[in-house]
């Protein structure tokens, strides 16, 4: 009885730890896992398994954890004093899940639910890397002579480019290149698709004060990536920027 009053406390509780089979990943990917669960020192039950895949972004008042997906594992189960349990499972890598990047940081946490007890949980870091039409991107601008700045996730309370709490910003800067007199920056949002990247983009023209202060000096569009070759996206890059400077 003193065991099991101590293990909802979490002295003496069941543990959970998930190894993953890869920590470094791209939007879209698949990683195996495996979540080990070991006894305590009281029987308990445990409700299910939960897996989060987490960032944070930056709002008006700091900053904000999310999931950007969440999975339940089994419908149950005792795990027993002393006793290990491994449940194997995929997790998907959404392609919404941003780049580890400056500050945004990209986890798996997971959590046992178990009744009348601390949760015990596990986090592990991830490192995501950008897919090959968002590196042709990035190498396009680049050659353009456009350097990244910054990246950044951020709240788009209204939805404006994909209908998400949050996106992941790029700001370039021109370092020489065709834009180099013409540029303040370039701000980029990016999510790439099983077929197609879709890329907006916020050209930042250099202009007197009276238009810094106005906002008229930024200008918006969009265009899609279908293409890795970093030639053939600097030419679309290119013919975007061209529009709005």
């Amino acid at each position: 009885m003193v065991k099991k009053v101590l293990a909802s406390i979490g002295i003496g509780n069941a543990s959970v730890d998930t190894v993953l089979e890869a920590d470094t990943v791209r939007p879209g990917d698949t990683v195996g896992a495996r979540v080990e669960i070991d006894g305590g020192d009281a029987e308990q039950e445990v409700g299910r398994i939960e897996l989060e895949l987490e960032t944070r972004y930056r709002t008006d008042d700091g900053y904000r954890e999310t999931d950007i997906a969440r999975y339940t594992l089994t419908d149950g189960f005792t795990i027993e004093v002393g006793k290990s349990r491994s449940v194997p499972t995929e997790i998907e890598i959404p392609y919404e899940t941003p780049l580890t990047l400056g500050r945004t940081d990209v986890w798996v946490e997971t959590e046992l639910d178990i009744a009348m007890a601390v949760d015990p949980e596990d986090r592990d870091a991830l490192t995501v890397e950008p897919t090959p039409r968002l590196s042709a991107l990035f190498d396009a601008a680049e050659a353009l002579g456009l350097s990244l700045h910054t990246a950044e996730c951020e709240a788009d309370s209204y939805g404006r480019y994909f209908g998400s709490s949050f996106v992941q910003e790029f700001e370039f800067r021109p370092q020489g290149g065709p834009f180099a007199d013409e540029l303040d920056e370039l701000d980029v949002v990016a999510r790439d698709g099983p077929d197609s990247l879709t890329a907006f983009v916020e050209v930042d023209r250099r202009g007197g004060l009276l238009s810094e202060l106005a906002d008229a000096d930024e200008s918006r569009t969009r265009f899609t990536v279908e293409s890795t070759d970093v030639d053939a996206v600097a030419d679309e890059l290119r013919d975007a920027i061209r529009q709005r400077v």
